[in-house]
């Protein structure tokens, strides 16, 4: 949602909505609602509400392709690290997306160094008109770094722990008879 300012929210997440989280990081798009219920040791409903829960309150705000550039005839692609004045970052940065070959903003809260812009282009002149296109629109572009790959995977404390949400029901249970 590019020039969007969300208001931060805490949302509860348990050990089953954590290994949903997990299952889709790994692998959003080829694995189905009942193997993620089979994993997290629910119904295939529940992960559904869940799911439907986690986007409503933007703990997911979406699902993307993992895309290569080279493989798609865009042989360049560029991480540009810029600089914006803290009063118009947001600004430029929710421009800069809308901008030919940009793929990829993100926002640094502290730095000078706080703007990363991602780009794809076809060659150098294309990547040149870009670098102007950046630097017309306010950013100062500090350095531009080729990427050659891009590696993620899902976070570790997502990972769904059946023993641990049993031992956190237990516990809670303790507390309800206790409280009695």
């Amino acid at each position: 949602m590019a020039g969007v300012t969300r208001a931060m929210a805490s949302v509860s997440l348990d050990e089953v909505d954590r290994g949903i989280l997990y299952a889709l990081q790994e692998d959003a798009r080829n694995t189905t609602i009942a193997e993620i219920a089979e994993a997290v040791d629910v119904s295939a409903s529940t992960v559904r509400n869940r799911i439907e829960e986690m986007e409503e309150n933007g703990v997911i705000e979406g699902y993307y392709p993992k895309i290569n550039y080279e493989f798609a005839n865009y042989p360049l692609h560029v991480l540009f690290v810029c600089s914006a004045p803290a009063e118009t970052r947001e600004e430029l940065a929710a421009a800069a997306l809308d901008s030919h070959g940009v793929v990829d903003v993100r926002e640094m809260l502290t730095s000078t160094r706080n703007i990363y812009v991602e780009v794809v282009a076809v060659d150098t002149r294309d990547l040149t008109s870009i670098t102007n296109n950046l630097a017309s629109m306010g950013f100062e572009i500090v350095s531009s770094e080729i990427i050659s790959n891009h590696y993620v995977r899902p976070w570790a404390e997502f990972e769904y722990d059946g023993e641990r949400e049993r031992e956190r029901e237990r516990e809670r249970a303790r507390r309800e008879r206790n409280s009695k």
